[in-house]
């Protein structure tokens, strides 16, 4: 590179360096303290002691017996991760069986009335989380609207329990994540050229047919990043899994606040938040990979 190219690279980097000095700091900063303190040793009342401890870690998978020292898996942790994996991807799957039929009538539609539905879409994002938790909650209530509506129709002659349960947290988010799918596959859907569809019907195709062998393999990326939008936040949801779940169906956000609330276990709410980060990362990582294999330039 020529003295006047290289001239105009170093005060290009000069003029960015303190947009990138801001976000090392605020991005890379806090994550550096939660990692230095989950090798830390738990404080008397709160807060840490600077000995150098690998317990936090330990006591994420494995708990030991205060009179034998018998070390057993820490049953009621691995219950919490166990429980937080399995309702957001009940929750990933409930979005796109859901948000794929929305997407495809989004898509198909003229693009005046296209941009009104992608409107209502985006509409909850309006509404603060917490108001669109607790609307959910007055649905499922057992005065709510749903068990209301069942007992005038003579479905049901008592309430069901629905509220502080697995399923009403996993109705909640599938609520509040839903948007996070289907803007997703539309884009993909939009993308699409239905052409393809007419030429399976040509080679006598079924319907099923088409949609497994020609539709999905196409929105693919659409499919793949819909569901690492709502999988990763699910996984770290708080709110809803804290109002609709009673406190009773913790999730692992709730129970990393616990640690650093209640619990006063310092580094143990930052081991389980690295946990965390490295299971959000482990799902990045395989969105990343599938994406360079779905990409013919890559």
């Amino acid at each position: 590179m020529n003295g006047p190219g290289r001239s105009k690279a170093a005060d290009g980097w000069l003029l960015s360096a303190p947009a990138l000095l801001l976000l090392l700091i605020a991005a890379s900063g806090p994550l550096l303290i939660v990692a230095v303190y989950s090798f830390l040793e738990k404080g008397d009342y709160s807060g840490v002691r600077w000995i150098l401890s690998g317990e936090a870690w330990f006591r994420v998978l494995f708990e030991k017996d205060i009179f034998d020292g018998k070390v057993s898996l820490a049953d009621a942790n691995l219950s919490i991760f166990w429980r937080s994996v399995k309702l957001s991807l009940a929750t990933t799957l409930i979005t796109f069986a859901l948000g794929l039929p929305t997407a495809w009538f989004i898509a198909t539609r003229p693009p005046k009335a296209r941009a009104v539905w992608l409107f209502l879409i985006t509409i909850p994002f309006w509404t603060n989380l917490l108001i669109r938790t607790f609307a959910i909650m007055e649905v499922i209530r057992n005065q709510g609207l749903l068990n209301t509506l069942l007992i005038n129709m003579g479905v049901i002659s008592e309430p069901i329990q629905i509220l502080y349960t697995d399923t009403a947290v996993l109705i909640g988010m599938a609520y509040v994540y839903l948007p996070l799918m289907v803007l997703p596959l539309f884009a993909a859907i939009d993308r699409f050229d239905f052409k393809l569809i007419e030429a399976g019907y040509d080679l006598y195709a079924t319907r099923w047919r088409i949609l497994r062998s020609v539709v999905l393999p196409i929105i693919k990326p659409g499919i793949v990043a819909g569901s690492i939008l709502v999988f990763v936040p699910s996984l770290g949801a708080y709110v809803t899994p804290r109002v609709l779940g009673g406190g009773k169906n913790m999730m692992i956000g709730n129970f990393i606040e616990l640690q650093f609330g209640q619990g006063q276990n310092w580094p143990l709410g930052a081991a389980l938040s690295m946990v965390l980060l490295i299971i959000v990362m482990g799902a990045l990582l395989v969105y990343t990979r599938v994406s360079d294999r779905d990409d013919p330039h890559a």
